[in-house]
Order: structure tokens, then sequence, then C-alpha cells
């Protein structure tokens, strides 16, 4: 899997770097403009970062500890701020790769204060991670952990654009949560608590607490998901007749629990019991309203162990006064902690726990590791199962495509450097993927995504990555549009044959990168687990995408190769690779030059020097 996490975090890492001010051109002129060079910024850094990026980082950060990667090599830690109570087990996941620091109980105004210092936040659900948190985290936060199932508390949109991944802990807690769902029900058709309060206070009285039976009554779970299902089938156990409702539930897990998937309307007419399990969205808001409550059986009861906000409590104590809701369990509310003097929560035929579902020693141990696993995993680069805002692309597809991701950054990242002018006239951009492959096997989410890293971050101060890449190209009026072509190979096994990045409707600053169409053309392909350039506009080259690169557009006459490579040797500039393509001989000839060190502005100038040279221009990768 070690390409497949290779991918992932190109996919996820956050570049290091501010736009800085671009170099001067040399004297030679319009044939050749330097592109602008990042700065390194402190935010998280992979183990395989140099420590010339650690003495470079931010100072403002305020935090930099250096660690060691198995190859002796330093990286600067991440830092991780701990918003609420995590178990030790789940710090300890956290301290093994990060700087961590626990701090509870904060008020908005300190957790605004110190989130820019941090990598990663950890919150639970009485946090809110809001556009001002996000805002504030500076660029630097670029992972939010919910040690939980619901993110209500987390302002998606914001995250999205910040370009943060979200992530939470959804399974851990799912049993601990279905079993505290039927410990209320069994406890409210028992007056279980009412029961216990009256016998402390010294009263015996048996009559007045006649519950009611489960078996053969009609449950309705409102949320077919991981703890809706657990629910279903417990109370199958209990002998209770299960129905659900959950517009995604596949109809075929639901037979397999034994539960029958049926309309909102339905469910909530048919039920004597019902057990809430769904998330809360604008569609979930108070869903459970005088006008819901209306249309249910008349001594219906309730159980919500999801999310306070479903309920409109209000009309619930209403539905209760009048009799038309027998009883009703709560462990969440639609504030926490409720007023005191709460009309719902002092309500006699309403049992109250403060949201005690996921508060099992075994669960918060198993929450703990659950989210601090996948922190720390997308703080690697590594794109975590239970991302909450980013496209899941599985983990076989991330191995298959990873050589392919750094071709599809590099071609992005080239194509933009070549366009003359501010780039930010860029608006047509077209991928074109060469792949025996149909449209159904080849998933080129992340592809796309990688072509946007690599032509909005060289010139601008934007962080890109598979989170918030399509967000980006909509709100810079980027129009990325992809297209397969069919590639007929019985023999092939590689998932493409070949990547093109063409903009159209641009100027080039390297005439020779025009195609006859007039878009700016550049197409690559992976050999050997490495990706290649093969073509520049209307010319076919052959050479590695490592390094820099140098192009020349010349005359195709003897010698040309010789008199480049004497120029960059005499100044200590290692050549990679070299390859030459041209239309017809004698005519027009391109160079494709892959240098390991940066020439100096006067070895450039000596190159466009060259009379038989055209123009030229350099390349960083």
């Amino acid at each position: 899997m070690a390409t497949a996490a290779a991918a992932s975090r190109a996919a996820l890492s956050r570049p290091h770097a501010a736009a800085a001010a671009a170099r001067a051109s040399p004297a030679a002129g319009a044939r050749v403009t330097l592109p602008r060079r990042r700065s390194v910024r402190s935010a998280v850094i992979s183990s395989s970062a140099s420590a010339a990026a650690v003495a470079a980082s931010e100072p403002a950060a305020g935090r930099v500890t250096l660690g060691a990667g198995t190859d002796g090599a330093l990286w600067p830690k991440p830092a991780v701020l701990v918003a609420e109570k995590l178990s030790e087990a789940g710090l300890a996941v956290l301290r093994g790769f990060a700087d961590v620091e626990c701090a509870y109980g904060m008020s908005p105004a300190e957790l605004l204060a110190k989130v820019a210092q941090f990598d990663a936040l950890i919150v639970r659900s009485g946090t809110k991670v809001t556009r001002e948190v996000l805002e504030a985290g500076r660029g630097r936060l670029r992972v939010v952990g919910r040690a939980g199932v619901g993110i209500d508390n987390v302002d998606l949109q914001a995250a999205t654009e910040a370009g943060c991944l979200v992530v939470n802990a959804p399974t851990a807690n799912t049993v601990a949560a279905a079993e505290h769902g039927i410990a209320l029900l069994a406890s409210m058709a028992r007056n279980v608590s009412q029961a216990d309060a009256a016998l402390k206070a010294g009263k015996w009285q048996r009559t007045k607490y006649v519950g009611v039976s489960l078996v053969g009554k009609t449950l309705a779970v409102m949320g077919f998901g991981k703890v809706g299902s657990e629910v279903a089938r417990r109370a199958k156990g209990l002998g209770m007749h299960v129905i659900a409702h959950d517009p995604y539930a596949p109809a075929d897990r639901a037979r397999a629990i034994g539960a029958e998937l049926v309309s909102f309307d339905e469910a909530i007419g048919r039920a004597d019991f019902i057990s809430l399990h769904m998330p809360l969205t604008p569609a979930t808001s108070k869903v459970f309203n005088d006008e819901s409550f209306s249309r249910m059986k008349n001594g219906v009861r309730i159980i919500n162990v999801a999310r306070g906000g479903v309920i409109d409590e209000d009309a619930l104590v209403r539905a209760l006064d009048s009799g038309k809701v027998a009883q009703a369990a709560l462990d969440v509310f639609t504030e926490e902690p409720p007023a005191k003097d709460s009309k719902l929560v002092l309500h006699e035929n309403v049992t109250v726990t403060p949201h005690l579902g996921a508060s099992t020693v075994e669960a918060q141990e198993g929450v703990a590791i659950e989210i601090a696993e996948a922190v720390v995993g997308a703080l690697r680069g590594e794109l975590a199962a239970t991302a909450v805002n980013a496209p899941m692309v599985p983990a076989e597809v991330m191995s298959e495509l990873a050589p392919y991701v750094s071709l599809a950054e590099k071609l992005g990242k080239l194509a933009v450097q070549l366009v003359a002018g501010e780039s930010g006239g860029i608006k047509g951009v077209k991928v074109v993927y060469t792949t025996a492959r149909g449209p159904d096997d080849l998933d080129t989410r992340l592809l796309r995504a990688m072509v946007t890293k690599g032509i909005v971050e060289p010139v601008s101060s934007t962080f890109v990555n598979l989170v918030n890449a399509d967000y980006t190209a909509k709100q810079r009026g980027l129009r990325i549009t992809e297209e397969r072509v069919s590639h007929e190979s019985p023999a092939a096994e590689a998932p493409l044959e070949s990547i093109q990045v063409r903009l159209s409707h641009v100027q080039s600053k390297f005439a020779g990168a025009i195609s006859d169409g007039g878009d700016i053309v550049l197409e690559g392909r992976v050999k050997y687990g490495v990706p290649h350039l093969t073509v520049v506009g209307p010319y076919e080259v052959d050479v590695s995408l490592e390094g820099n690169l140098i192009l020349c557009r010349q005359i195709d006459q003897p010698g040309m190769i010789g008199k480049v490579g004497n120029i960059l040797g005499q100044t200590n500039v290692n050549i990679s690779f070299m390859s030459v393509g041209r239309t017809f001989r004698g005519k027009q000839a391109i160079m494709a030059i892959g240098v390991d060190e940066e020439p100096d502005k006067e070895t450039l100038e000596h190159i466009g020097h060259i009379p038989a040279i055209e123009e030229f221009v350099f390349l960083e990768l």
C-alpha cells in the first residue's frame, strides 16, 4: 500500500509555501521568464521534508519541534490541539506522531486565539468549529477531528473552502449508542427512573408506575445507519416488530436484520415507539414538530439518542401535555446543557440523560483511538476512510493511480508556467485521458484535483488538495473539462496510456507549446513508475519529469545538444535527461532538458544567445 499512501499524501498534503515575488528575468528579454519561487511556511510537512524546510518555517506559527523519520532525517512534528476530553489511549497515539496540547473548556475567544498554532484540532460535540475558527487557523490548520459521529458542530463548507479535512469516528461508539437507546426504551416503558426517584423519596407507588410491554409493539427506527441498524437488531431480540425510514438505506440490509423500510409518514403513523437516529441537517432540523406529532398514534413513545435539534422541543412539550405523546426518553437536546428550568427536562413523563450515548469505558477508548488514528493518517497525507468533506477514493484506486497523481500535478504546474501575462486569465482547461478502460473503470477525480493543484498553486497563495480542488476551480472561474480517448490495446494493464492538459484562449510565453489548434498542449505518460513529458505543442519529446526543465525551440541542425550541454556543464549544472523532437529534418525542433540544479541567470542568458535557438524557457518542478 506504499503507493496508495504516496498518492493520498500528494492529494491531501498542503504546500508549506505562500506566494513569493517572481525573480527578475535575464537580460535575454521576453524569451526567458523565470517562474515565481514559493517560500516555505510552517505547516504540516511530511516526514521526508528536509531540515532546510524546517529552518525556513514561519516563526509566527510558534510551534516547531523536530522529529526523526526512519531514515534519520529531521522533520517538524505537527501540533495537535485537543479541545475536549480524550482518553489516554487516544492521546498516546497522537503523541507518537505529534506535539499534543490538551486545553479543555476553552471559551470561543480562547480557541480563536490559540488555533493558529496547530495543524490539527480535535473536538467532541461541545466545541463549535465555526468559519471564524477555521479562518483563524491562518492556513496552518489542515485537519479537524470530531471524536464521535455527528459533525453538525463543524462548518463543513468553511472547512472545504480552507482545504481543511474533516474526519470523524463513526464506528467505535456505535454499539454504545445503540445500547443506550435500548436502555432508554426499556427504562421509559417501565418507568424506571420515575419509580427510582419516588422510592428514594420514601414513596412506595407500585400502582402509579405500571408500564407497558415491548413484545409485539412496533418500533420505528428513524435513520437506518450504523446506530439505527444496531438498535433494530436488538429490538428484534426483544420481540418487537421493526419498521424503519431512511432514504439512503439499502433494502437488502434492512431485510437481513428483519426490518421493513417504509416512508416517513408511514413510519410515524404506525409506530408505538419511535427511536431517532438521524443526523442534524437543514432537512432534519425540527422535523418532529406539531404537524408530525399530529400524525402519530395517540400515546406514542419517543426515544432520541441522535441530535436534539431534530425535535422541536416546545412542540414536544405540547404533545406530552396533550397525551398525544405518552412518554419521551431523551439523551440529547437542542442546547446542551439545557436550561435548569427546562419544561421538557422537568416533565414527569420524560426520562433524561446528559448525552451519555457514547459514554462507556470501551466506547470512550475506542472513539479516542479511532479519531487519533484518523487525524494522524490525515496529517501524514493519507485519505482517511472517515473523511467527511472529501470525495472518497478507494485504496485500490489510490494505489493504481499513484504514479499518475504526480504526472497530473506536474503537467498542470508546467502548463501554468507557460502562460504569458497574468495566469488569472486561464479559464478553460481540458484534461484528456487516453485509456483502455471504460468510463466506469477509471475514477479521475483524484487526477482532476491534482491538475487543479498544479495550475493554481504556483501562481497564488491558495492551497489546493482533494478536499477543496473543485471548489477552488469554481471560485477562480476555472472550467475544467475531462475527455476519455479510447486506447485499444489488449495487453494494456496500466489504467492510463497518457494524460494531456490543454489550456485554451491563452497566450504562451513559449510559442513552441502552442498546438495547431491554438492551445497550450502538454502530454505525459508514466514509464517504469516515473512521470515523463512526451508532447509539447506539436512536438514529441521524451523527458523524465524529475528536477527542473529547460525547453528550447531551435533550428534543427547538428551540434545543438553539445552546445547547450557544454554551457550547462561549465557551471556544474547536471543534465538528468535530454530529448529532441522535430517536425521535419532541418526545420524546427524542441529540445527538452532535465536538470538537477537550477541554472543561474548568466547561464540561461548564454543558452539564449546561441544563434540557432529561437526561444527557450526554464520551468520549475
